[in-house]
């Protein structure tokens, strides 16, 4: 019998031991109807049948040709993933890690299609006195010497490359052309005609750089090198090398002088005293913007402190892998490899899962005490709410102008099973916002000398021996 006939996904939660969860999922007959229609139009694109158009072969006669349970499988593969997403907006669940899937039978025509899944979920926190927490909260500060160097990292903004005629320095920058072979053959790529090089940077095979200090302009020279073992290359990794380099050209970086005239090509400013003031003012703001980050995340450890909250070993792993497949898919997007990227850490990936899982498990405790305050004040997110934070998501061309065009973007994220989780996002924020609102801020020396003193989750001291009475 359907779990809910009117609605194209039903779930059904059975809580588990160890903070995991098994859903049961039911996708009405309705749904089951057209994931096989897309799957036939699907097949039907590139089928060619007489008396039908390329692309205009009835369902019916598809699923004639190809038999229905081949269709209705290609549905199910197709559908699935969607299915699973709007599941977990169904259920309510906060979904920790990968789920094991596992598929019902192949339902019959009018029938709905079952699957269920096992997966870990967010840990439950027991409350502890999470108000009037007094939690240390440092003034923000701004150095003379951050302004420094903003000014300085503005003057190499602004540096002009001169041609100079005499040997290249360290600093100098060099147009060179070259070519480089390993065991007689060309390398790949290893070919440059104009190429600008900074001596000093550090950015080239080491060796390289070097080898050019003292070179002038029409010189030519042999760099006899070995590439490094971590090489990112790996078929020329710890092979030695032969560039053969000329140099074209050498240029000197001159750097503005720090008066008026540099306030007006750098900012646009009258004086180098109103360049100084912007850069203190944006430097204050943007400390106060990270006082108030650290001041929250304390007030919030402060309560995770208080609480009592179990986290599985197996969950934290969940979490750690999560976040660390996250950080690759980041990765990927820059142009970055997983391979890449171990070698500029200089670590494997076993070291930095090891390195994160702490962070994984304080993320884990942090998020199981917001939901219990969401649960204890009864934190429900407006509609309003909802499609503000949605509003800020967006960039300024993207963003619905009218009421009518918000609703729709609203209704959009509950057909995707997208809302529960904007939702429970929005509520978070909420939390976090009364649990700051209720905490104390305090000196942050006054804070550490607390830190010092007994409390009752510590060992006690030993008292101190007393000295016999003088007679």
């Amino acid at each position: 019998m359907p779990l809910l006939p009117e609605s194209a996904i039903a779930t059904k939660v059975t809580e588990l031991p160890d903070s995991r969860a098994r859903v049961t999922v039911e996708v009405s007959p309705r749904e089951v109807a057209s994931a096989v229609d897309a799957a036939a139009r699907d097949l039907g694109k590139n089928l060619r049948l007489a008396g039908f158009r390329k692309g205009k072969i009835p369902t019916a006669v598809v699923v004639q040709r190809f038999g229905r349970e081949a269709v209705l499988d290609d549905a199910v593969r197709d559908r699935l993933s969607r299915w699973y997403v709007q599941a977990l907006g169904e259920s309510g669940i906060a979904p920790v890690g990968d789920p094991d899937i596992e598929l019902g039978e192949l339902p019959g025509d009018g029938e709905p299609f079952g699957f269920s899944f096992e997966i870990g979920v967010r840990p439950v926190a027991k409350l502890g006195e999470w108000r009037g927490l007094e939690v240390a909260r440092r003034e923000p500060v701004v150095d003379d010497a951050d302004i420094a160097r903003q000014l300085e990292e503005a003057r190499e903004r602004l540096a002009r490359l001169e041609p100079v005629q005499r040997p290249a320095r360290r600093g100098d920058f060099v147009v060179i052309d070259y070519a480089g072979e390993v065991d007689g053959e060309p390398i790949e790529g290893g070919q440059a005609r104009g190429q600008l090089v900074e001596l000093g940077s550090g950015r080239l095979v080491p060796g390289f750089e070097e080898g050019l200090l003292g070179a002038g302009a029409g010189e030519e020279c042999s760099l006899e090198l070995r590439f490094p073992e971590g090489y990112n290359v790996a078929e020329l990794a710890g092979k030695p090398a032969t560039f053969a380099v000329t140099v074209n050209e050498v240029r000197e970086k001159l750097l503005p002088e720090l008066d008026d005239d540099f306030a007006l090509d750098a900012a646009g400013l009258d004086s180098l005293d109103e360049l100084r003031a912007e850069i203190r003012s944006n430097l204050q703001a943007s400390d106060e913007s990270a006082v108030e980050r650290e001041f929250r995340g304390a007030v919030l450890d402060a309560a995770v402190a208080k609480a009592q909250v179990k986290v599985p070993d197996a969950l934290i792993d969940a979490r750690n892998q999560e976040t660390w497949e996250r950080t690759l898919h980041s990765l990927s997007h820059r142009g970055l490899s997983k391979e890449a990227f171990l070698q500029i850490t200089g670590k494997s990936e076993d070291e930095l899962l090891a390195e994160a899982r702490p962070d994984s498990e304080q993320a884990l405790r942090r998020e199981a005490v917001l939901t219990a305050i969401i649960a204890a004040e009864q934190i429900e997110p407006t509609d309003d709410e909802l499609i503000a934070a949605l509003i800020e998501r967006l960039s300024p061309d993207q963003r619905p102008a009218t009421p009518k065009d918000r609703a729709k973007l609203l209704e959009r994220m509950r057909k995707s099973g997208r809302l529960g989780e904007l939702r429970e996002d929005v509520a978070a924020e909420r939390a976090m916002d009364a649990l700051v609102a209720a905490a104390t801020p305090i000196d942050p020396a006054k804070a550490a000398a607390r830190e010092k003193l007994w409390t009752p989750d510590k060992p006690k001291p030993k008292p101190r021996p007393r000295k016999a009475p003088q007679s």
